[in-house]
């Protein structure tokens, strides 16, 4: 345990090194979007990329999880207006467009623009449906007590055979990590997703790449538990389309999520319009 401890103190929980990134045997091409390096990568190529990162780190090849995170408009204004989230982002290992946005100011501005949204929601069933044929196994951590044991049940009852080693709720401290990612590496996990909330889950996320040797991912999802197992819907197909998902959140959670946006929305389009090139 005092290894471990010392792991997570090099680490540094609260601010990590930017530009600090864990081992990537294939790393994917990007594209700047809003001033973030984006991955040009479908859902169904980075399932692809999961199954090949879990095959590296059960053969050993991967000493350390690849660290993933994703990006909306939101995330684009905190990067440019938090430095300490700003250096957790830089840390991962790979940015994937969770926004709409994202994917249209690539098609003004870029030659090879993104071909599509890889919203983390969606994926998750995308990774849960190749997990469940090639035996990954899933640990689920964060979301109130219960929420990802639901979540968890849901998704062995699309996917029959989804092995899902184990969950916990997000309400833990971060010196209480080390025990949390002993509890990971002993359940045998391929990929941990981690929903903790925006910047806790980023800082926490590159802090665990040292916590988490022979876990071949460790990926963030913000609130994706709830969607499956705290009865919180998402929004029309046709707001999805036209990137209109944050006016549906922001309408069903006016007092938490509305101001958010009023605020962030005109930073990131900012950042889209000036930040975003090939």
């Amino acid at each position: 345990m005092n290894d471990v401890r010392q792991d997570l103190a090099r680490t540094n929980l609260a601010a990590p090194a930017a530009g600090a990134k864990g081992p990537a045997p294939r790393s994917p091409e990007t594209i700047t979007i809003g001033g973030l390096p984006i991955a040009r990568l479908t859902r169904a190529e980075m399932a692809q990329l999961m199954l090949d990162d879990v095959a590296s780190a059960r053969a050993g090849a991967l000493p350390h999880p690849r660290v993933l995170t994703s990006a909306n408009g939101s995330v684009v204004a905190a990067y440019h207006q938090d430095p300490v989230l700003r250096a957790a982002i830089d840390a991962v290992d790979l940015v994937d467009a969770d926004g709409m946005p994202l994917v249209f100011a690539s098609r003004v501005f870029c030659k090879r623009p993104l071909t599509e949204r890889a919203a983390t929601t969606d994926f998750l069933l995308d990774a849960s449906r190749v997990a469940a044929d090639e035996g990954v196994r899933f640990y689920f951590l964060g979301a109130r007590p219960g929420v990802a044991a639901r979540a968890a049940e849901h998704l062995r009852y699309r996917f029959p055979g989804l092995q899902i080693a184990g969950t916990r709720n997000g309400y833990f401290k971060d010196e209480d990590l080390p025990e949390v990612a002993r509890l990971v590496r002993e359940a045998r996990a391929d990929v941990l997703w981690l929903g903790v909330g925006t910047p806790r889950q980023e800082r926490m996320a590159v802090a665990l790449r040292a916590l988490l040797p022979g876990v071949a991912w460790v990926r963030t999802c913000g609130g994706l538990f709830d969607h499956y197992g705290g009865g919180v819907s998402r929004a029309p197909d046709w707001m999805q389309a036209f990137g209109l998902e944050w006016l549906y959140r922001g309408a069903r959670e006016p007092l938490r999520l509305g101001w958010r946006y009023l605020v962030t929305n005109p930073v990131a389009v900012y950042y889209l319009l000036t930040r975003t090139h090939d």
